[in-house]
Parts: structure tokens; C-alpha cells; sequence
């Protein structure tokens, strides 16, 4: 039995507040960006550089060479997330390990925003034919996006109890979607009136690129005048006489060794892995996937994305709710259930049967930011006590670091049968293998393992 006291969950503290505008600012990079716009934008440039002279509506089948590698520019985007999350797989664990021993983890969280922000900014200037460009700067953002959310995902251990991180977590994670669809609501916008205001539409997505990677840089402000009196290490180095970094490198030695002491977490990142990889493929590719392979217009599918945005939102409370009475562990488990129903009806939706694509919106909405919102609670249960940053560095690489496989598989599928479709019905069995292994993590006894306390529900 564990002899670690339980705390009772208070009420929102001002760095509980100050913590979700993160969400709110970095989702609309995610949101407008890297879900909705870029994919197809992107995969357009590189079009007009392999297929100068492509008739309206054709398909272009002429590959571009990337450092002589055939990659056909509807593959391009998902290769270029592919390098992105591998290269963030070795930087990320770093991160984790360097930010438990910063004085100052706030200023370092916001040095990584800023210049992903900034990377975002410049994703204005990618046009005409200037494919190079916009890889550069997306896997620029990519791990300055994923090196900043390390060491905000470790600062929910610092501000809330093991009885509000559910709580805290899920509001979080909702915070972010009301912001990302609040941006994206303004972009779409444009979109429509684009015209009347002179601009043509490649113009009005760069713009509201832009405005993305502004919103991002703007409001990371708050959170870190918010959290910025949080200083000191969470532990120290081995060596007391390591400094800063050579301390991180024998601590990050350490911790994969570590990790054979605590088979619930390695068992749980296993399965996070796999199910998380099935999310983030669906997501990034649900932009290209509506206008490419289903046919809607660049319009129809930022309102589908708005709609979403919103759900999700009501969505990430809901499964706040349903935590809090059954637990979370059981709650992701049926929202695996479910993100493996959408990719089904995702294969079978009918070109141009805006009624289908708007139930499989109402569906994603329901269980997007529920399942990640409660994956990170879980998850921080899991945690050895002032090892929060490392260990979540590992979250983030299984988040956005190894997350390759689902992209690599996709963007390889798409290359050989040119089909979004078939590409997609592969994803399943991501779900399926998560699911699995999630249905295997012993909470309570993972919780305890790690010298934590036992939640009231599990």
C-alpha cells in the first residue's frame, strides 16, 4: 500500500490560468497551419514546381527530386513531418532532461515559442515555386513547437495536484481548440472575402498563415509573465559538479535505464506511441484528404475545420466529465474505440457528401481533445516525482518526435497508389495496437510504482 498522502483538489489557481493560454496561443499554429492550410497550400507549390504547365483539375504524376530522391508533391508534405518528427524524436529527449536542471524554465518554454513563432511568421514567403522553403521552415517549427510544450506539459506536475490534473488538463486542451477555432473563424473570414477585398486566394491563406504564427508569439506573453516566478531546478544532477547540460546527458542515460523499474510507464508510452501516431496522421492529413481526394473546396473544408474546432472544444469538457466518473484510463480507451470508427467512415465517405464529412467532424471534434487531454493527465500520474520535465520529454517524442511512422506509411501508400484513401484506411492499425497495449497499463499499480498518489477515480 502506498504511504503517500492524497491531495484534495483546490480551486483554479492564477498559474492554472496563466497555463492555459499556452494552449490557446500555440493551437493556432496547429489549428490553422498545420492542420488546415499547409498541407494543401504546400502540396500546391510543389505541384507548380513539378508541373509547371498542369491543366485545371488534372492530377500532376511528374515527382520532384529532394536531395535526389523521387517524391511525388502530393507525398511531399507527409515525408517532410515524417523528417520533422524524426529529428525532434533525439532533440526533444534532451530538452526534457536540460529543463529539470534550468533555474529558469519559464523564460527557456518561451524562448522555444518565440522561435517557432517566428518560423511560423515567415512561412509568408513561401510562393510561386518555392517548395524548399516551406520544408525548412515546417520542420523548424515543428521541433521548437515540440521543445516548448515539453517543458509546458512538465509545469501541469508543478501547478496542479494528482486530483486536479484531469481537471486542469482537459481545460487546458479546450482552451486550446476555443483559440484555435476562434483564429480560424477570422481566417475563414478571409477566405470568403477575399475578393471584395482584393486579394487573391493564395494571398489570403499566406496572410492568414501569418497570423497564426503572430497569435502564437503574442499570446505565449501570458503564460510566461503567468508562470515566469516558477525558477529553480526540479533536481540535480548526478554529479553535483556537472553543469546544466552535462548533467541533463548523464541524467538522460539514467532515465532509459530507469525506465525497466517502471514497466506500467514504459508500457503506456508503448501504447501512446501508437494510438497518439493514428491521431496525428488523421488529423494532418484531414485538410489534404477533404479537398484532394473527397473534392471540397479550399471554403468548404475551413468551415468543416471551424466546426470541429468548436466541438472539440465541448468535447475535451465532456471527457472531463466522463473521467471524473469512470476514470480516465477507460475513458481513452473508448475514445480509441472511436477515432478507429472514423477512420472507417473516412475510407467510405463519398466524394463531394458534405452530410458524411460533417458527421465524420462532429465524430473527430467529440474525441480529439478528450483523448489527448487525458493521455497527458494519465500520463503525469506515471511520472517519478522532480523528473517531470525529463520524463515528459519522452511524451513529447513519442508525441511529435517518433511520431513518424503514421506519416511514413501514409505519404508511401499515397506514392505508390496515388489514393488518400487507401492510404488512410491504414491507420487502424494504429489504433488497434494502442488500444491493445493501453488495455494492458495497470494504473493504480503504475501510480504507485512511481511514488505517486492514487487518484480518487483511476
Amino acid at each position: 500500500m502506498s504511504s503517500v498522502v492524497v491531495n484534495a483538489a483546490r480551486p483554479e489557481t492564477k498559474e492554472q490560468r496563466a497555463w492555459y493560454w499556452y494552449d490557446w496561443a500555440n493551437s493556432a499554429y496547429v489549428t490553422t497551419t498545420a492542420t488546415v492550410l499547409l498541407s494543401p497550400y504546400l502540396t500546391t507549390v510543389a505541384e507548380a514546381a513539378a508541373c509547371p504547365d498542369l491543366p485545371d483539375g488534372a492530377d500532376c504524376t511528374t515527382n520532384l527530386s529532394v536531395l535526389g530522391i523521387p517524391i511525388a508533391p502530393g507525398s511531399l508534405w507527409f515525408f517532410t513531418v515524417t523528417f520533422t518528427t524524426i529529428v525532434s524524436a533525439i532533440v526533444l529527449i534532451f530538452i526534457g532532461a536540460i529543463a529539470d536542471r534550468s533555474p529558469k524554465p519559464t523564460r527557456l518554454f518561451a524562448s522555444f515559442a518565440w522561435a517557432g513563432s517566428l518560423a511560423a511568421c515567415l512561412m509568408f514567403f513561401i510562393a510561386g515555386t518555392n517548395w524548399q522553403l516551406g520544408c525548412v521552415l515546417v520542420v523548424i517549427a515543428g521541433i521548437c513547437l515540440g521543445a516548448s510544450l515539453v517543458i509546458y506539459d512538465s509545469i501541469l506536475c508543478r501547478i496542479a495536484n494528482e486530483n486536479e490534473r484531469d481537471r486542469v488538463s482537459s481545460k487546458g486542451w479546450a482552451f486550446g481548440y476555443l483559440g484555435g477555432g476562434t483564429l480560424l473563424a477570422l481566417n475563414f473570414a478571409l477566405d470568403i472575402f477575399h475578393e471584395q477585398l482584393g486579394l487573391d486566394r493564395a494571398m489570403s491563406t499566406r496572410i492568414s498563415i501569418l497570423s497564426a504564427g503572430v497569435w502564437w508569439a503574442g499570446f505565449t506573453i501570458i503564460p510566461y509573465l503567468g508562470l515566469r516566478h516558477l525558477t529553480g531546478t526540479v533536481t540535480t544532477p548526478i554529479d553535483k559538479q556537472a553543469g546544466v547540460v552535462r548533467g541533463s546527458l548523464e541524467q538522460l542515460r539514467s532515465t532509459f535505464g530507469d525506465l525497466r523499474h517502471y514497466p506500467q510507464t514504459l508500457t503506456f508510452l508503448i501504447a501512446y506511441l501508437f494510438f497518439n501516431d493514428g491521431i496525428q496522421t488523421v488529423i494532418g492529413s484531414s485538410s489534404i484528404y477533404g479537398s484532394k481526394e473527397l473534392g471540397f473546396s479550399e471554403s468548404t473544408v475551413l468551415g468543416v475545420f471551424l466546426f470541429v474546432q468548436f466541438v472539440a472544444f465541448f468535447g475535451a469538457r465532456l471527457f472531463g466529465w466522463v473521467a471524473a466518473s469512470i476514470g480516465a484510463w477507460r475513458t481513452v480507451l473508448y475514445g480509441i474505440v472511436l477515432w478507429t470508427v472514423v477512420v472507417v467512415i473516412a475510407f467510405v465517405t463519398p466524394s463531394k457528401s458534405l452530410t458524411v464529412f460533417l458527421a465524420l467532424g462532429l465524430l473527430i471534434g467529440i474525441v480529439l481533445g478528450g483523448t489527448q487531454a487525458l493521455s497527458r493527465s494519465l500520463y503525469s500520474q506515471l511520472i517519478p516525482r522532480g523528473r517531470e520535465a525529463e520524463y515528459f520529454s519522452l511524451y513529447q517524442a513519442m508525441e511529435r518526435g517518433t511520431s513518424w511512422l503514421g506519416t511514413l506509411i501514409f505519404g508511401l501508400v499515397y506514392q505508390v497508389t496515388h489514393s488518400y484513401r487507401w492510404a488512410i484506411i491504414c491507420l487502424i492499425a494504429f489504433f488497434v495496437i494502442g488500444g491493445y497495449l493501453l488495455s494492458r497499463v495497470d494504473m493504480r499499480r503504475g501510480i504507485i510504482e512511481a511514488g505517486n498518489p492514487v487518484p480518487a477515480v483511476v
